[in-house]
């Protein structure tokens, strides 16, 4: 009887020890991700990336979960990038213009009219495209899990309708930091100005710059439209977004759960489209019911003639991704 208490004990005793083991290791392995996202509260990126958070936390069992940093609280987009590549952030919603100079596989999709569309977009970037594109960016430290939608960008001014290239030249346009954009402008006869996103609606209210170029969305979200009053429907960009990781952090996760954090994505992915759709829609109805001068251009093929310069520049300095630009170029 002795023994048996002795033996019952040692067991029980062995069983706790297993217990404290388990829980000490459940919690040395949980980790809280904290992600970046310059968009606002009720944006489609936005409620995009709480449904990650919410998807991450789900499909892992609570061994990673995720807290959203929103309208750039935590620094600028360039900062954040960096951040995420060298690990000081997990994981952010990134444009991926920005991401070009880091990466010129991601500079592909800054190179202007190389999408026909939305849906081509979308066909080339959830297929081989897009693998390669993330393939590259990982040699940088970020891995795009999924692609989100950012809408096609055309120009918008304070000055005139811009119908041909030459409507163009000589006007002051805001775009972000990368040579493609600014080589785009410079094509079509005008003047770039690189500048952060918070300096646009000053800078076009002062003069500082005459137009911009946007989608709906961000056109009439940040009141640009009540100082650049005519929008013109160019789409010269259809610029995706990624959901990007620390390529060391994604890494080290376990097969089972990198499949549960890029599954996240991807399902994020499908509702930030959806939204995307509606919200410029919406935007754009907003924006022409306020008196916006609206034109289309019923004949791109001049504004892409302007672009050879570009593009041969872009893959004289990148000869290497001649392949990749053509496999773009011909998904159908």
């Amino acid at each position: 009887m002795f023994y048996r208490t002795i033996g019952a004990s040692r067991l029980l005793g062995a069983a706790v020890a297993a217990t404290v083991s388990l829980s000490a290791m459940a919690s040395v392995e949980a980790a809280e991700w904290r992600g970046w996202n310059i968009h606002k509260p009720g944006y489609p990126n936005t409620v995009a990336m709480d449904k990650f958070a919410d998807l991450v936390k789900e499909k892992t069992g609570g061994r990673i979960t995720v807290k959203m940093f929103h309208s750039g609280v935590l620094g600028s987009q360039p900062d954040a990038i960096e951040q995420v590549r060298i690990g000081g952030l997990e994981i952010g919603n990134f444009n991926l213009g920005p991401i070009g100079p880091i990466a010129p596989e991601a500079n592909v999709v800054s190179l202007p009219f190389i999408f026909k569309d939305m849906g081509h977009m979308h066909r080339a970037l959830d297929g081989k495209a897009g693998e390669e594109i993330s393939a590259g960016m990982a040699k940088k430290g970020l891995i795009a899990l999924a692609w989100y939608d950012s809408g096609a960008r055309s120009f918008y001014n304070s000055k005139k309708p811009i119908m041909t290239p030459a409507d163009v030249t000589g006007m002051k346009v805001r775009v972000m930091n990368n040579d493609l954009y600014s080589g785009m402008i410079a094509s079509l006869g005008g003047n770039p100005s690189p500048m952060a996103f918070s300096e646009v609606y000053q800078s076009l209210k002062t003069g500082v710059v005459d137009g911009a170029e946007n989608n709906w969305p961000s056109y009439e979200s940040t009141g640009h439209f009540e100082v650049a009053g005519y929008y013109s429907l160019s789409q010269h960009l259809i610029i995706p977004e990624c959901v990007c990781v620390n390529a060391k952090v994604y890494d080290g996760l376990s097969a089972a759960d990198q499949k549960a954090v890029k599954d996240a994505a991807r399902e994020s992915a499908v509702l930030q489209r959806a939204l995307w759709e509606k919200r410029a829609k919406s935007s754009r109805e907003k924006v022409l019911a306020s008196g916006v001068k609206f034109n289309e251009i019923p004949d791109k093929s001049a504004f892409q003639a302007a672009m050879k310069p570009v593009y041969d520049k872009y893959l004289a300095e990148n000869p290497s991704l001649k392949p990749l630009v053509e496999l773009i170029q011909n998904t159908k």
